[in-house]
């Protein structure tokens, strides 16, 4: 069920010190100031300078301007988000993001264990990302969206407004008279996502007015059922071994196999398969019965190939 800004404030309770990734819109400035005033002393946060647009300059003096107002200390880390062929623009922001932050926490762990970072993302990226995952023909883990809670590189990731409207929010920080910023590639409808907030959400919100509740509801099924298939998977690879037993993978059935290659791709080497290059991965591994029929096939950023009796993923 959706909440309002002050309920999803009220359940949050993070490790403390935490960290909030800030990055001066509506959403993340309005928890950076609820959490700043809840746990006074005991926040700081991170702004991502991706180095995309002329205006990030500007970001980061109003991020600056804001904390110091605010007295939360703030850390700017300066990133090259610049996407290489074959990888999504998103993906090279999200994957610029994500090493920033960890690089922070690094950086912080001599004076302060901040092991918690807070994202602000809320109930419309929800669906966002969901839509998008149904436009691109996603399996379970694009349909599950994004999670309320995981780890990485040793650090826990919370977004507790997730089930908080945009409206919502900027109801709540419009109250509290408080300055942000608008990113004006937020509004450019090149870009998917751009399109489907403005053309998607307003269509569902006067056709399904439950649509938030409804459609979150079935990304948690979807999510559940992905977890009881990374069950079946880590199992199956201890069976098959890392790197996998050629032989081995050939005696499950397909549907099998192809969850298994994709866990450990995905778990292993950090990659996701496209379902064109899992299908052409699986016809390969199917004609592996000779000793000399050799297998290479790109991957991601890399290649997975054969090498003796195992496959072996990787990137040049």
């Amino acid at each position: 069920m959706t909440r309002t800004f002050e309920q999803a404030m009220a359940a949050f309770a993070p490790a403390l010190p935490l960290a909030v990734a800030y990055s001066g819109g509506v959403d993340s400035t309005a928890l950076l100031l609820a959490c700043a005033r809840q746990w006074p002393g005991q926040v700081r946060a991170v702004h991502v300078h991706h180095g995309l647009q002329a205006a990030g300059d500007d970001f980061e003096r109003h991020c600056l301007d804001f904390c110091s107002r605010l007295q939360v200390p703030l850390l700017v880390q300066k990133v090259d988000a610049r996407h290489v062929p074959g990888q999504s623009p998103e993906a090279a922001a999200r994957h610029a993001r994500y090493t920033a932050f960890e690089a922070f926490a690094q950086m912080n762990q001599a004076q302060e264990a901040i092991q918690t970072i807070a994202i602000a993302q809320h109930a419309d990226d929800q669906i966002e990302t969901l839509l998008l995952a149904l436009s691109r023909g996603a399996g379970l883990p694009g349909l599950s969206a994004m999670a309320a809670q995981w780890q990485r590189g040793g650090l826990t990731y919370c977004r507790p407004l997730l089930q908080v409207s945009r409206a919502d929010i900027l109801a709540w920080l419009q109250a509290q008279d408080a300055s942000f910023i608008e990113d004006p590639s937020n509004v450019d409808e090149r870009f998917t996502r751009n399109r489907i907030r403005a053309r998607l959400l307003p269509a569902l919100q006067a056709c399904f007015p439950q649509f938030r509740d409804t459609f979150a509801r079935s990304s948690r099924h979807a999510a559940q059922a992905q977890d009881v298939l990374n069950e079946v998977a880590a199992v199956d690879l201890a069976h098959v071994g890392v790197p996998p037993q050629l032989q081995a993978l050939q005696a499950f059935s397909l549907p099998r196999r192809a969850n298994l290659l994709r866990y450990w791709l995905l778990s292993v080497h950090q990659v996701t398969p496209s379902a064109a290059q899992l299908d052409e991965l699986m016809a390969q591994i199917e004609a592996c019965r000779t000793r000399g029929h050799q297998l290479r096939i790109k991957v991601g950023l890399g290649f997975c190939v054969r090498r003796g009796k195992v496959l072996d993923w990787y990137n040049p």
